[in-house]
């Protein structure tokens, strides 16, 4: 197989068909062929994959993509980026099959199933590789071609892949158009930017592609001597450049779209300013697109660019000369933040000719003398401005762009100089220039400029693009003067808003000195910021609303007038309710369409002031439809809901006493915390007074995020946000739909005690939740529902109800003969091991009476043997157990804890609203146990016997939880 070496242009002729010749040997000896045609492929597109042998015998693996439709057509090569293979490029192939081409993608050396080592597109190599390729397309039956053996081709890609579109280009005339994307134009500029390490980067660069064992020995050397030293030297130059497209930069003459990134630390837009310049002085057509995402995240705009990549190789490729290719030079700018999600608008900003980094320059006085900045021991602490690898999500930049700022600087490690605020709205676009004067103890120093956009406040300062320039400055002994070429931006300034210019000593992404320095540095001239005049920002379209909206409104209004009922009179307020939160009588609800199925049927309950009630049931029990009707969202179809007294309506003024979080709340992500909060109590047309701001913000306990904006929250942040917003005025009746979703344990406790607070203060709190432990915990009644109806209602412990199992603990392990001497104790069923202790199901006593205490009224305790042997236990005395003190006591004493409350002593009063101690109810009375009568006489006897066998005895207690209740109630199993 004959692959083209650098500098060899020229195949013509029979060499052109040996070398096609040569390329079918190679296959079909190396038994390669696959057919394959994925059955999730869509129709007209058939894939084959191929593993191809380049003469050094690395194999490379391709697919080829074609579609079912007559004739040769222009091919394309599809390359991926570092790190991927050729599954990658497999959508944009399966399009551009369909859009009429011949499309070949392939796993560059090193990645994906291809062997080899990686060579950062060595000329050698990887773009020896591209042209053997080429010449295999040349050998297929639907691939145009311009004459023998030189097929009509393009090629596209993005990062890595980009820059090969570029080198094969230069260093093979048979290309003949290429679209590359978020690229290099010279590696060595990109990795080592003025003589300065880009270590975070150039450390992820060879991490991703598998570590440095992975690539060309030459190239492994180079990283480590580099890293190690934190200083690039004049080797390490040369042998990226001529491994980047610059290094053929005269040779590269074919239509060259230039897809760049503005959220980009790796590959700045300097690379493709450069890479335009250069192939536009070879007479070539060139067009520029700076795109939304890059590197460090953002939008990719992947459907826009592939269209108009799609629509340059119509153009240059197929020849279609009336192809729109888009504008010479375009630029997507961020247009703010949709209110309805939180997403970031785009806006599309064009000009006739690509106008470079350095158009309508503009001179901004600033302000500031000089100024001491010291270089720390070991360059720690860093600045921070971009964190590579850490670009999704949005990408820091794209936070930038909409008033987010991220980065940081260290005190004494900068100095900073300032403009005056600006008086008008003022667009920068390009690299904005700075001269100053540098000033080093050790002769060299390392810089880091930046400009900042800081509001009117001057606290609130973003750094466009979170990019900064290195600057590396040799015999500064006596001082410098520097000319600082700022990285290439497009932001916009606000009127008010000032500019700061800053030089550091340090920043994360690179390598520093070590050695601790002190630079004196001073203006020498004002900042001057490229305006980009001739680029012109499309005007927002309308949305398509604005064009259906009106004449839907008149049809809508037209059925309302031809279909209006006489609307039905709401029923008069029933003072006998007027002090009862709630009250559910016969309510039901049908699904949409259907005359019996029934969300909710025939439900009825009643709530009462102080009562912290939970609405359980399993998934569609009707649970929330109940919610959404108690508020007026949606009309019953019968039945009724009154809450105090008065019939609930949709925008019934007694909703007004309601608070409600249900289903999720929404926020304008762009404003901050308080101000939703704000904004929605002004909406309801309340005074500011009645919002008891102050106490809701308490009770979100958001601290200080509460100045941030919303979208830049957490799941939970946003739902203690949400809870605080139903809590404002301090309704008189709460309703909270699963509160504690996004809640960590310690905020899900706080969220608890918040309930039980509010409710002991005299209010009403309903709440639906999944977290049965927490209702548990939380709810003082219950209401349980299955299938849309009402299964059970009232308190807790009430429907928890009796079990039959006590659950010992043991100070110590206890033989196996022993749990079967348990086992065997009268009135036992059974006797098994578990965590801490013993199981012990007791036999059920079926004359026990509801109406007398059962097992689950008994608390657990704690028993030694002298308290069980002291206690007189006879058949005759029952057995009972001291709330306040946990500790058994016999029927004198019981009788002694039944005595009326007037005779008791009484916690004193208090607001349980501000001290959480008048939370804990006053003890209850303990019921007299009957011996034989109930399971809790039962319960008192197996624990004397249980002594009596000499069993460790720790604690006992029911052993029965809301858990067990619940899936009895519904029909499952604990």
């Amino acid at each position: 197989m004959d692959l083209r070496l650098p500098g060899r242009r020229v195949l013509r002729g029979a060499r052109r068909l040996w070398a096609a010749a040569a390329v079918l040997v190679v296959l079909v000896g190396a038994g390669t062929w696959t057919a394959v045609a994925a059955a999730d492929d869509p129709p007209r597109v058939r894939r084959t994959d191929r593993v191809m042998t380049m003469a050094d015998g690395t194999r490379i693996d391709t697919s080829y993509f074609t579609s079912a439709a007559a004739g040769r057509r222009p091919a394309v090569l599809l390359a991926h980026g570092f790190g991927g293979s050729k599954d990658d490029m497999r959508t944009e192939a399966q399009d551009l099959a369909r859009a009429g081409y011949a499309v070949l993608t392939w796993s560059a050396r090193g990645f994906g199933r291809s062997t080899g080592r990686i060579g950062l597109n060595d000329p050698g190599h990887e773009v020896s590789d591209v042209s053997g390729l080429i010449d295999w397309l040349a050998g297929q039956p639907q691939v145009q071609l311009d004459e023998p053996g030189d097929p009509r081709v393009g090629m596209a890609g993005g990062s890595y892949g980009g820059a090969i579109s570029l080198l094969a280009a230069g260093h093979d005339h048979r290309v003949d158009a290429i679209a590359p994307e978020i690229t290099y134009w010279n590696l060595a500029d990109a990795l080592f930017p003025n003589g300065v390490f880009k270590k975070l980067w150039a450390g992820i660069f060879f991490n991703t592609g598998g570590g440095c064992g992975k690539f060309e020995k030459s190239l492994c050397a180079m990283y480590d001597r580099v890293a190690e030293s934190g200083r690039p030297d004049d080797a390490a130059r040369a042998l990226l450049e001529q491994r980047s497209p610059s290094a053929v930069a005269g040779r590269i003459k074919v239509p060259t779209l230039l897809v760049q990134g503005q959220q980009d630390s790796l590959f700045t837009l300097a690379q493709s300013d450069a890479a335009e310049k250069a192939i536009r002085a070879n007479g070539a057509p060139v067009d520029v697109d700076w795109i939304a995402g890059g590197h460090d995240g953002g939008d990719m705009e992947t459907g826009r660019v592939q269209a108009r990549v799609t629509a340059w190789f119509d153009r240059y490729l197929k020849g279609e000369k009336g192809t729109d290719t888009g504008p010479a030079f375009r630029i997507t700018r961020t247009g703010g933040v949709d209110s309805t999600n939180g997403t970031t608008l785009l806006r599309g900003a064009s000009a006739g000719r690509y106008p470079g980094l350095a158009a309508g320059r503009r001179e901004i006085a600033l302000s500031g003398g000089p100024q001491r900045v010291q270089n720390p021991a070991g360059a720690s602490p860093p600045a921070v401005s971009a964190l590579p690898g850490l670009g999704g999500g949005g990408g820091l930049g794209q936070l930038s762009a909409l008033g987010v700022g991220v980065s940081l600087d260290f005190p004494g490690q900068f100095a900073a100089f300032e403009s005056a605020p600006v008086s008008a709205d003022l667009r920068i676009t390009g690299s904005p220039t700075a001269t100053v004067h540098v000033t080093s103890t050790t002769g060299d120093a390392v810089l880091f400029g930046k400009v900042y956009d800081v509001g009117p406040d001057g606290t609130r300062k973003v750094l466009p693009g979170q990019l900064v320039t290195p600057l590396r400055v040799t015999g500064a002994r006596s001082g410098k003067d520097v000319t600082v070429t700022l990285p290439a931006i497009d932001h916009d300034v606000q009127k008010g808003h000032l500019l700061r210019l800053v030089l550091a000593s340090t920043d994360l992404g690179y390598a520093s000195p070590t050695a601790p320095a002190t630079y004196t540095l001073s203006l020498k001239g004002d900042l001057s910021v490229p305006t980009a005049p001739g680029v012109k920002t499309a005007a927002a379209p309308l949305p398509s609303w604005v064009w259906w909206l009106p004449p839907a409104a008149a049809v809508l209004a037209l059925a309302l007038l031809l279909t209006a009922r006489r609307r039905t009179s709401v029923p008069p307020p029933d003072p006998a309710l007027a002090e009862v939160p709630l009250q559910i009588t016969d309510l039901s609800k049908r699904y949409a369409r259907s005359a019996d199925r029934y969300a909710v049927r025939e439900l009825s309950f009643r709530v009462e002031k102080g009562q912290v009630l939970g609405l359980l049931g399993p998934n569609g029990a009707g649970k929330t439809t109940t919610l959404r009707m108690l508020m007026g969202l949606i009309t019953p179809d019968g039945g009724e809901i009154r809450v105090f007294g008065h019939a609930i309506r949709p925008g019934a003024p007694v909703l007004s006493r309601v608070g409600a979080f249900v289903e999720g709340a929404g926020f304008l992500p762009h404003l901050t915390g308080r101000e939703n909060l704000e904004l929605y109590w002004r909406a309801t047309g309340r005074p500011a007074e009645d919002a008891h701001l102050d106490e809701a913000l308490e009770i979100a306990g958001l601290g200080e995020a509460l100045a941030r904006a919303v979208r830049t929250y957490s799941q939970g942040m946003r739902q203690r946000l949400a809870i605080a917003q139903a809590m404002l005025g301090l309704p008189d009746l709460l309703i909270l739909d699963e509160p504690t979703n996004g809640l960590d344990p310690p905020q899900i406790r706080e969220m608890r005690e918040v309930m039980i607070r509010y409710a002991a203060a005299g209010r009403t709190v309903i709440v639906s939740s999944h977290l049965l432990a927490e209702v548990e915990q939380s709810c003082t009644h219950l209401v349980v529902m299955d299938r849309g109806r009402l299964v059970q209602a009232g308190p807790v412990g009430e429907i928890v109800g009796s079990g039959d199992t006590l659950l010992v603990g043991l100070a110590a392990d206890i033989a196996d003969p022993l749990v079967d001497k348990v086992a065997a104790l009268p009135e036992v069923e059974s006797a098994v091991r578990t965590e801490g202790g013993l199981l012990i199901h007791l036999t059920r006593t079926p004359t026990a009476r509801p109406t007398e205490m059962s097992l689950s009224s008994v608390p657990a305790v704690g028993l030694s043997a002298e308290q069980v042997e002291g206690l007189p236990v006879e058949p005759a005395m029952g057995l009972s157990v001291d709330p306040l003190t946990e500790t058994p006591v016999s029927r004198p004493a019981a009788e002694l804890l039944t005595e009326p409350p007037a005779n008791r002593p009484a916690h004193p009063a208090a607001d349980p609203l501000t001290d959480p101690s008048a939370l804990v109810p006053a003890p209850a009375p303990a019921p007299v146990l009957a011996p034989g009568r109930d399971s809790a006489a039962v319960a008192a006897r197996l624990l004397v016997e249980l002594v009596r066998l000499e069993v460790p005895v720790a604690s006992a207690g029911p052993h029965r939880r809301l858990e067990d209740a619940f899936l009895t109630l519904i029909g499952g199993s604990a």
